[in-house]
C-alpha cells in the first residue's frame, strides 16, 4: 500500500511511519502539509453546482432577452444552451470523477494535451470569475439603491462592504464557503421554485386580476414570438451563457470534496437536469406572462421593479413580491460573487502548482485556503469600486464586464470539451479498457463535439449585428471580440517563452495523483444521522 500510494505526487509517503497513517490522513482531508482539504460534502456539491447558475443573469438578464428576441428565440437560445451544458458536464464530469483535481480545467489542459493550453485555460478562466465577481458587486449597489437610494449611500460603499464579507468568508476554510454557499442557494433555488408554481398559477387563473389585458397564456406568446430574426438570437445566446455559467464548479471542487469518486457523479446526475427544467419553466413562464414589448421587460435602467419576476409576482396579485425578490436577487448576487472568489482563487492556486504564476500563489494556510490567490481576486473585484463610481457611469462599463465574462466563460467550455476528448483519445491509445472509468459519459463523442460547435458558433458569430449594421459599430465589434486575441497572444506567447510541445497520446499522463484518490474513495464517509424531514424534503425536490 505505501510504494502504491507514493506514486501520487501530492502525497508523499516517506512523511508517514505506515500506509494506515497516510489512509487516516487522507480520508480526514489532509495531506500530511499545507494543502488544499477534502472538506466539502455532497450536499454542498450538489447546491454549488446547482446554485453557481442561478443568479442575476436569471432574474434580471432574462426579461432584456425577451425584450429584445421575443419569447420565442429566448426559448430556443436558452434551450441550445441548456442543452450544450449538459452535454460538457458530462464531459467533465468522467475526467473530474477519475482525476479529481483543484482548479481542475486549467491541470487538464496541462496533463492531456499541452502545457500552454492549461497555462491559457487557467488565466482565462481566473479573467472570467474575477470579472463576474466584479460584476454581481456592481449589481449590488443597484440593488440596494431600492431600498437606500444613491444620493443617500453611493455605490461604492456597498461594493466594499460585500466584497469585505465575501473576502472573509472565503478565508476561514473550504468548509465555511461550502455551508455558506449551501444556504445562499438554497434560498435561491426555492426563490425560483415558488416563482414556478405562482406562474402556473396565474397562467391558469387561479390568482391574479379576473380579466388581465393582454390575458397571459397563447395570447402573449403569439406577439411576435421570434422578434429581431437571427441576429435578435445571436445576441440572446450571451445573456443565456452568462446566465447558466458556474455549472462547471462541481469539477474546480471536486479537488476539495469528500469521495469524489462517488459524490461528483451524483451531483451531475441529480442537479443538470434541474438547472435546465428550472430554466426552459422560468424563460417559458415570463415569455406567457409578460409581453416582449413591455418597456419595463427590458430592464435598461436597473430598476427592480421591472424585474420579470418581480413583475409575475405583481400581476398575480403578491403586493410583496418586490421587497421579496428584491432580497433574493441580492442573496443570488452574494451567491454568485461567493462562487466566483473561490473557483478563481482555485484556478490562481493551481497555475502556481504549475509554474505558470508566481510562486506564492501556491501558498495555502493551515485551513487549507489559497490565501495569497483569495485577495488577488478581491483585487480585481476592486473594479467594482471603479465602474460603481457615478463619474464613470454603471451602464456602459457593466455591459463590457458582462461581454468579457460571457465570452471568457465560452472559451472555457470550449477548453472542457476538448480536453475530454483528448482524455479519451489517450486512455485508447495506452491500451485502457473504458469500463475501468469510475464514471463514463454516454454522450461521447456526441457531446463534446456538440459542445465545440456550439461556442465556436456563438463565440464568432456574436458581432454579427455590429456587422449587418448599415455602419459598423467599432464599439459593438470590440465588445464582441476583445478576449478572443487575448487568448491567441496567452497560447502562442506561452508556447514561445516556455517552449511547450504538444504531448503525443501514449505519453499522456494517466497516473500521477490518481492512487491518492483510491485511497480516498475507498474510505467510506461515516454514517449520518437520521435526516429531519425538512432535510429529506429538500433532497427530494433539490
Amino acid at each position: 500500500m505505501k510504494d502504491e500510494i507514493a506514486h501520487g505526487e501530492a502525497f508523499p509517503s516517506e512523511k508517514y511511519e505506515d500506509a494506515q497513517a497516510l489512509e487516516d490522513d487522507i480520508a480526514t482531508g489532509h495531506n500530511g502539509e499545507q494543502g488544499l482539504q477534502r472538506n466539502l460534502k455532497a450536499r454542498h456539491l450538489a447546491m454549488i453546482s446547482l446554485g453557481g447558475t442561478i443568479g442575476t443573469g436569471l432574474f434580471l438578464a432574462s426579461g432584456g432577452s425577451i425584450a429584445e428576441g421575443g419569447p420565442g428565440s429566448s426559448q430556443v437560445a436558452y434551450c441550445l444552451i441548456g442543452t450544450m451544458v449538459y452535454c460538457f458536464m458530462s464531459s467533465l464530469g468522467e475526467m473530474a470523477t477519475y482525476l479529481p483535481i483543484s482548479g481542475s480545467l486549467n491541470a487538464y489542459g496541462t496533463r492531456f494535451f499541452d502545457p500552454a493550453l492549461g497555462f491559457t485555460l487557467g488565466w482565462t478562466y481566473w479573467l472570467s470569475w474575477s470579472v463576474t465577481l466584479a460584476t454581481e458587486l456592481v449589481a449590488s449597489s443597484v440593488i440596494i439603491s431600492y431600498w437606500i437610494p444613491l444620493e443617500t449611500c453611493p455605490g461604492w460603499v456597498w461594493a466594499v462592504v460585500f466584497i469585505v464579507v465575501l473576502t472573509a468568508l472565503n478565508l476561514v476554510s473550504v468548509k465555511a464557503f461550502g455551508e455558506t454557499e449551501y444556504w445562499l442557494s438554497l434560498i435561491k433555488v426555492l426563490a425560483v421554485a415558488i416563482f414556478i408554481v405562482v406562474g402556473f398559477l396565474y397562467l391558469g387563473g387561479a390568482v391574479g386580476a379576473p380579466n388581465p389585458v393582454p390575458k397571459p397564456g397563447p395570447e402573449i406568446f403569439k406577439m411576435e414570438p421570434f422578434k429581431g430574426g437571427f441576429a435578435a438570437l445571436f445576441s440572446i445566446f450571451l445573456n443565456a451563457g452568462f446566465s447558466f455559467q458556474g455549472a462547471e464548479l462541481v469539477g474546480i471542487a471536486a479537488g476539495e470534496t469528500k469521495n469524489p469518486r462517488k459524490n461528483v457523479p451524483r451531483a451531475i446526475r441529480q442537479v443538470f437536469w434541474r438547472i435546465i427544467m428550472f430554466y426552459v419553466l422560468t424563460i417559458l413562464i415570463i415569455g406567457m406572462c409578460i409581453p416582449h414589448d413591455d418597456e419595463a421587460l427590458a430592464n435598461s435602467d436597473g430598476d427592480i421593479k421591472s424585474s420579470p419576476f418581480t413583475r409575475v409576482f405583481t400581476n398575480a396579485g403578491i403586493s410583496v413580491g418586490a421587497d421579496i425578490m428584491n432580497a433574493v436577487i441580492l442573496i443570488a448576487i452574494l451567491s454568485a460573487g461567493n462562487s466566483g472568489l473561490y473557483a478563481s482563487s482555485r484556478a490562481l492556486h493551481t497555475l502556481a502548482k504549475e509554474g505558470n504564476a508566481p510562486r506564492f500563489f501556491g501558498y495555502v494556510n493551515r485551513h487549507g485556503v489559497p490565501v495569497w490567490c483569495v485577495l488577488a481576486t478581491s483585487l480585481v473585484g476592486c473594479l467594482a469600486f471603479i465602474i460603481s463610481l457615478p463619474q464613470v457611469g454603471q451602464g456602459a462599463a457593466y455591459d463590457w464586464l458582462l461581454s468579457i465574462s460571457s465570452t471568457t466563460g465560452f472559451i472555457s467550455w470550449l477548453g472542457i470539451a476538448f480536453c475530454h476528448i483528448r482524455f479519451r483519445m489517450a486512455y485508447k491509445a495506452q491500451g485502457r479498457s473504458i469500463k475501468d472509468l469510475p464514471f463514463v459519459s454516454k454522450l461521447y463523442p456526441f457531446g463534446p463535439i456538440y459542445t465545440l460547435i456550439v461556442c465556436l458558433v456563438i463565440l464568432f458569430g456574436q458581432g454579427y449585428f455590429a456587422f449587418s449594421a448599415e455602419k459598423i459599430e467599432v464599439k459593438a465589434v470590440l465588445s464582441a471580440y476583445v478576449t478572443l486575441p487575448f487568448v491567441l497572444i496567452l497560447y502562442f506567447g506561452n508556447k514561445f517563452w516556455a517552449k511547450t510541445k504538444i504531448l503525443r497520446l501514449v505519453d499522456v499522463d494517466l497516473d500521477t495523483g490518481r492512487s491518492t484518490i483510491d485511497v480516498t474513495t475507498s474510505t467510506e464517509e461515516p454514517k449520518s444521522k437520521a435526516a429531519t424531514w425538512w432535510r429529506r424534503a429538500v433532497g427530494v425536490l433539490f
